[in-house]
């Protein structure tokens, strides 16, 4: 599994129990375990949602889904 998938995956299942539509950053930050702290690592990457905050923007929202949250941070974090 490459990183990117590897904390795609982990985003996903940290969002698990989360209840969509997710239409504020403070509710995105809350949903997850540890909030802001919560870290997904994979080899030398490592990923706090707090950092993650950092590069979704107020016109993604609502998150439909945790695979949407993933992806957006994925693919912005440029892994």
């Amino acid at each position: 599994m490459s990183v990117k998938e590897d904390i795609r995956a982990q985003i996903i299942g940290e969002l698990a129990g989360a209840k969509f539509p997710i239409e504020t950053p403070e509710k995105l930050l809350g949903s997850f375990p540890d909030g802001g702290q919560t870290t997904c690592r994979s080899g030398d990457v490592v990923l706090t949602v707090e950092d993650a905050g950092k590069i979704i923007k107020p016109n993604d929202f609502p998150f439909k889904s945790a695979k949407e949250v993933a992806n957006v941070i994925v693919d912005r974090a440029g892994l």
